[in-house]
């Protein structure tokens, strides 16, 4: 059982090593894709600061320039947004003249929290429900969650937060309707907890839906397609009871293409975190996203891009790890 837990502790650390060495031309290539794409965007922070102070002459629209050094060439920009990264310095906000930093710190633990609650619920509560939909295929009750499944995939996400508002806020009064805490209520210790679950909550649920029903979905075929392989059946040859060969056997493979999908899902989990954000007026990276994007805030946008790259990567390397851990069949590259 060492010799195995040994070799199989190897294996997961050459995976790791592989992901790590592939993931740094991959960040490298993002940080100068980011900073090409935003530098062809029409308009700077010094017209926007120009635009809300009524108008600029040439001269000071040109200190505004210097200022933010826009009057440097796209290379020069490129080289000096570089080296302040190596020396892990994101730059300064030309809205909030802050670090980049701090502005992302503020944020990151309530878009961290929004996005690993709605992912965990969606994770569970889609496998729970694949599994009962494998299990009583074709019957009543598989029939009854693909429809419920359905409604809520084929429901815009914005919409759906804006229903909840509307009847557990606004109708019932049970859950607040935007913010992280109830403002001025100076809660501490497990009040505060309780507070901040009561206003995560249809934020939560709101993200959770789509993903809940790709998951069920995939959890579901991944279930009926395992359960027609080999192992199956000579496990049930074997006399082992339906739970064990389903939890061990049947679900332990099917989770594969689960895990997969929840990497390539983070991406677009994060990205979508601007638009539930809005809605519920949750302070997070989305809702700094889109005042950066107003005020053409570039440094701001290329510190969350980084940041959400980064998280990114981090995601899938942690996808590959668990993979390999549940099907000893995956080999290093």
């Amino acid at each position: 059982m060492s010799n195995f837990n040994g070799a199989q502790l190897s294996r997961l650390l050459a995976v790791f090593r592989r992901n790590a060495l592939q993931a740094i031309p991959t960040v490298l290539g993002i940080i100068v894709l980011n900073f090409l794409l935003l530098e062809w965007v029409p308009g700077n922070a010094a017209d926007v600061v120009a635009a809300e102070s009524g108008g600029a002459t040439a001269e000071s629209l040109a200190q505004l320039q210097h200022h933010f050094g826009l009057h440097l060439s796209m290379g020069e920009r490129l080289s000096n947004y570089l080296s302040h990264l190596a020396h892990f310095d994101l730059g300064m906000s030309a809205r909030h003249n802050l670090p980049v930093t701090t502005l992302i710190l503020d944020r990151l633990g309530n878009t961290l929290l929004l996005m690993g609650a709605a992912l965990l619920l969606a994770t569970l509560t889609g496998v729970v429900l694949g599994v009962l939909m494998s299990l009583y295929a074709g019957r009543w009750q598989d029939k009854l969650i693909s429809v419920l499944v359905l409604l809520l995939y084929s429901t815009p996400t914005f919409w759906l937060g804006l229903t909840a508002i509307v009847l557990f806020a606004v109708t019932l009064g049970w859950l607040p309707t935007s913010g992280s805490h109830t403002i001025g209520a100076g809660l501490t210790g497990w009040d505060a907890v309780a507070d901040k679950a009561r206003h995560l909550l249809l934020p939560m649920l709101t993200t959770a839906g789509l993903y809940l029903a790709v998951f069920s979905r995939l959890t579901r075929a991944a279930m009926l397609e395992v359960s027609k392989q080999d192992f199956v059946r000579t496990a049930r040859s074997k006399g082992l009871s339906p739970a064990v060969i389903t939890v061990r056997h049947v679900l332990r493979n099917a989770l594969i293409p689960v895990t997969t999908l929840i990497g390539m899902h983070f991406g677009a989990l994060l990205g979508g975190a601007t638009v539930i954000e809005t809605v519920f007026n949750w302070p997070g990276l989305g809702s700094l996203v889109l005042e950066s994007i107003l005020a053409r805030d570039y440094p701001v946008l290329l510190g969350i891009l980084f940041c959400s790259s980064l998280l990114v990567i981090v995601v899938n390397m942690v996808v590959d790890l668990l993979q390999a851990a549940l099907d000893p069949r995956i080999q290093v590259r």
